[in-house]
Parts: structure tokens; sequence; C-alpha cells
């Protein structure tokens, strides 16, 4: 892991040797200066500079406690392990879902995990017998996850997700960093692959998700999960029979 702390006035010169030093101006500007700029840092780097040099105290980080979540997680946990990591509670979750996300709080020393509940007038109004899912999974994930995840987010000027391109077509051009409305979205781990996660996993000597080595290498909610099939891509399992790929938090 690398210690080293850039400026913003450094960064693009290193990068590409570019001559725009003000990343810290408005959200479309930072973009625009960093999406040509930013490819020769690792993953760490990249989250370092992100959390301590260009958003500081105004970034979260988006954490589903999933099957490769503990790679990002303990990237960060190496830099500020009080960087706010949201989780999206939705009430239909895996139990082991929950005990990793307590063995992970523990092990890393995750100072700042806030679980982000959806709005429980909403559900009694919307989905009181918790079967939304099977007639409207778009709304259901809207009202669990998308419009809780907005309302925690305001105050934050950019967040972190973990998402990769080997995890589905739909995310094979995913770039490392991305405008939405009013913040910017980092992906630092876009270009890793599967190996690669693996690989620190490994070396790091970090716990699995249990329902990995059962057949599910992404992990949602209950109802919209199942295992997946040899040849299948990741997230295969996800809204499985529906046209529905994405939760809605990334679209």
């Amino acid at each position: 892991m690398s210690g080293r702390k850039f400026s913003a006035q450094e960064l693009p010169a290193k990068a590409s040797g570019g001559d725009g030093p003000a990343l810290l101006g408005d959200a479309g500007a930072t973009l625009g200066v960093l999406a040509g700029r930013i490819d020769a840092l690792d993953a760490q780097s990249l989250l370092r500079f992100s959390i301590e040099d260009l958003f500081p105290g105004k970034i979260a980080l988006v954490s589903s406690f999933g099957a490769d979540s503990a790679v990002l997680l303990h990237m960060a946990a190496q830099i500020d392990k009080s960087v706010p990591v949201l989780f999206l509670e939705t009430g239909v979750l895996f139990p082991e879902t929950l005990t990793y996300r307590d063995r992970l709080i523990e092990l890393l020393g995750l100072r700042n995990v806030i679980s982000i509940a959806p709005s429980k007038a909403r559900l009694a109004a919307e989905d009181p017998e918790t079967f939304l899912w099977s007639s409207d999974p778009d709304r259901c994930c809207e009202i669990r996850k998308v419009i809780p995840l907005a309302e925690a987010l305001e105050g934050f000027d950019a967040w972190i997700t973990g998402r990769k391109r080997f995890q589905a077509a739909t995310r094979a051009a995913l770039p490392l960093f991305e405008m939405e409305e009013k913040r910017i979205k980092i992906n630092p781990l876009a270009n890793w692959s599967a190996a690669r996660i693996l690989a620190y996993l490994d070396a790091h000597e970090l716990p699995r998700h249990e329902l990995v080595a059962k057949g599910y290498p992404s992990i949602g909610c209950i109802p919209c999960t199942s295992k997946v099939k040899p040849g299948e891509d990741p997230r295969a399992g996800r809204w499985r029979g529906k046209a529905k790929v994405e939760c809605g938090l990334h679209t």
C-alpha cells in the first residue's frame, strides 16, 4: 500500500503533463480534468487521493458488504477508518450478508458504517406484505435503495462504488469517474479482473462472504438473487427472468 499523498496541483502533471491544477472547482469541471489524467494511479492511490485531497470530509463509500466488498473496504480502512461507509439495509437481505457486514466492521476497524433503511411509512403504503419485488421490482428497488441512498448522500460531493467492468456486459465500459447530477461517482476497481480481486483477498487474508462458495458471485436481496450457472456473467443471478439488470442506483 502506498502511503503517498498527492496534492491537487501535482496529480495532473504526474498523470499526463497537463496544466490544469484546479481540480476542486465545480463537479463538471473536476470530472473533465480527472477523466484523462488519472490512469497513472493504482486503485489504492486513486482512493487515497479522492478521500484525502479531492473531497476531504465530503465523500462516502457505498458498500453492499457483498461478494467482493472486502477489497474496497480494506483499502479504505488503510486510508481512513472513519470514512463514511453507507450500507443499504433493505429489510430483505440475506442473514449471511448482515453477519459478513459485522465481521468486516470488526476485522477492519471501520468506525463510521451507517446503515440506511427505507422509510417505514413508504413501505407500509406501497409494500405492506413485502411482495412488491414480484409485481414491480423497479419500484421495490426505488423505495428500498434508490430513495434512501439519495437522501443519505445529501451533503456529500462524491461517492465511491465497488463496481467492476467484468461483472456484466452493461458495465463493460465503466469509467473511473462519472458525473451524476450534482456529485461525482468514483469506481476505483473499474478495470480490475475477477482474478485480481481474488488475489487481493488472498494476499490480505480477507474473509469471503459465505454465499460465494454456494454459487452466488453477486449478492443482493433474497427475493431477487439466485445462483449463477457455469459460463454466466457474475450478475446473471440478479432479477433472473426479468427485464432488469441494475437496481437503479447506477442508472
